[in-house]
C-alpha cells in the first residue's frame, strides 16, 4: 500500500518537535507499505533532509521514509495572521502534491485544520480512502481562548470540521474529549472514531542512563522539577511562575523550576522572572528529543500544566507528559480532565487544581520534604508507559487503522 501522508509540522529525533508521525511512519514501513510524508519546514523540527531546495521542496528518505518537504516556514513566535498564512499555504502546496503524488490512501494529521484541504480534495477528486487524524480540535480550542471571535470564521471553520470528520473513511482522536467531538460530528452512520493517544518512546528513553549535569545555580540536594515543551499561550506557564514566586515567599529556594523549551511567551516569561527576582526560575533552550531523556534524568519530577480552559481538560494529549513517563519521572500537573485521572489511578504523580499557586507550592514542597515518594510513584509512571503508552504497540495500532481502511473497511 503506497500511504500519502499529510503532517505539516514532522519532525525526526534530531529535532525538539513531537515525533508521532516518525513512529507512525516507521511502523508503516516495517509492514512492508510505501510512505510518502508531505511537511512544511518547522523550526522546531529536522526532517532529517539537508539538501537544497528546488523549486520550493526537496525530496530524500530518512530510515524508509520518503520525505517531501515543502519550502514552508514556519515558527512559534509567528503572529496568529502569519500562522494562519503559513496554513493555508501549506494546504495549497500540499494540494499539488495531493493530486500528482501516487498513492492509495491519504493520511491527514492535523494541526492545522486546514491539512484537511488536500485530503480531502484527494479523496473527492482521485477517490482514495482517508483517514483523519486530530491532534487538537479546532476551532474549539482558539474560540475558548478568545483567538479568534469572528463569528463568520468560526462558523467556516465549524462547517470545515465536521465535512473533514464525515468524510473521512476512519478518524483518530488522540484523547478522549477528541474522540466525542468526533462521533458527535461523523453522526452514528459512520464508524466510531478510534483512540491513540501520543506514546511513550522506550527505546529511545532506555537508549542512554546518562543523567545531564545540573545547571548551574542548582545544587544536588534541590529538589528541580521540569518542564519541556511550547511556551506558548496554551501552555499556561505563568501558572510555575505564580507557584515560584509562592516558593520563594515560604523561604524555599532548595526548590527549582527548570523551564525547558521555546515559544512566543518565553521572552514575557523571561522578563516576568527578571522583575520579580524569581531566581528558583530556570530558563534552558529546547534540545533535541535525543537530548530530552539525559535532560529529564536530571531532575527530580515533570510539571506538567497548561491553560486554565475547560475545552483541555479531556481533549490534550501533551508530548511531555509521556516523555516524563518513559524516563520515568512522577509527574506534577494542573491539568483537569483526563490526564489527572490516570495520574490519581497509576500513584505516578499529583494533581492540583488549576488557578492555585498556593497548591502547586504545597505539592512541590511536600515531594521535597518527603522524597520516599518519588522512587514508588517513578516505578509506577514506568509501570504505566509500559503497559499503556508503549509507541510502538500504538503505531502497530495506527497501521491497522489505516490497512482495515484501505480495504474498505
Amino acid at each position: 500500500m503506497r500511504v500519502l501522508y499529510l503532517h505539516q509540522h514532522f519532525s525526526t529525533r534530531r529535532g525538539a518537535a513531537g515525533i508521532r508521525s516518525l513512529g507512525s511512519g516507521l511502523a508503516l514501513v516495517a509492514r512492508g507499505h510505501q510512505v510518502t510524508l508531505v511537511c512544511g519546514s518547522f523550526d522546531a523540527g529536522d526532517t532529517g533532509l539537508d539538501g537544497p531546495f528546488r523549486r520550493g521542496q526537496r525530496r530524500g528518505t530518512v530510515d524508509g521514509l520518503q520525505i517531501i518537504e515543502l519550502q514552508l516556514p514556519y515558527s512559534n513566535h509567528l503572529s496568529f495572521s502569519e500562522r494562519s498564512r503559513a496554513f493555508l499555504r501549506y494546504a495549497l502546496r500540499g494540494l499539488v502534491v495531493a493530486l500528482r503524488e501516487p498513492c492509495d490512501l491519504v493520511f491527514a494529521t492535523s494541526p492545522p485544520l486546514s491539512v484537511g484541504v488536500p485530503g480531502l480534495l484527494a479523496k473527492w477528486l482521485r477517490r482514495k480512502p482517508l483517514v483523519f487524524e486530530a491532534r487538537d480540535l479546532w476551532p474549539e480550542f482558539p474560540r475558548a481562548m478568545g483567538i479568534i471571535r469572528n463569528r463568520a470564521v468560526l462558523a467556516a471553520l465549524d462547517a470545515f470540521e465536521r465535512v473533514a470528520y464525515r468524510s473521512a473513511d476512519a478518524c483518530i482522536g488522540l484523547a478522549p474529549g477528541i474522540v466525542a467531538a468526533m462521533d458527535a460530528r461523523r453522526g452514528r452512520a459512520r464508524a466510531p472514531a478510534v483512540l491513540i493517544p501520543n506514546g511513550c518512546d522506550l527505546d529511545l528513553f532506555n537508549e542512554s542512563a546518562d543523567r545531564r549535569q545540573r545547571p548551574q545555580g542548582v545544587d544536588p540536594d534541590d529538589l528541580l522539577a521540569v518542564y519541556v515543551g511550547t511556551h506558548g499561550l496554551a501552555n499556561g506557564l505563568d501558572a510555575l511562575l505564580d507557584g515560584a514566586a509562592e516558593l520563594l515567599r515560604r523561604g524555599r529556594g532548595d526548590i527549582k523550576l527548570m523551564l525547558v523549551g521555546d515559544g512566543k511567551m518565553k521572552p514575557t516569561l523571561l522578563q516576568r522572572a527578571r522583575d520579580e527576582g524569581l531566581s528558583n526560575c530556570l530558563f534552558l533552550d529546547r534540545v533535541p528529543k535525543t537530548e530530552v531523556p539525559a535532560l529529564l534524568r536530571s531532575a527530580n519530577l515533570g510539571l506538567m500544566v497548561v491553560a486554565p480552559v475547560g475545552a483541555f481538560a479531556y481533549a490534550t494529549s501533551p508530548n511531555k507528559f509521556f516523555d516524563y513517563l518513559a524516563t520515568p519521572l512522577p509527574v506534577l500537573t494542573n491539568h483537569p480532565g483526563w490526564i489527572a485521572d490516570l495520574i490519581r489511578e497509576h500513584g505516578c504523580g499529583r494533581a492540583v487544581p488549576a488557578g492555585q499557586p498556593q497548591a502547586l507550592a504545597e505539592a512541590l514542597i511536600d515531594f521535597a520534604d518527603h522524597r520516599g515518594q518519588l522512587e514508588p510513584m517513578a516505578r509506577c509512571a514506568a509501570q504505566l508507559a509500559r503497559e499503556q503508552f508503549d509507541r510502538r504497540r500504538l503505531a502497530h495500532q495506527f497501521a491497522c487503522v489505516l490497512e482495515q481502511a484501505a480495504a474498505g473497511r
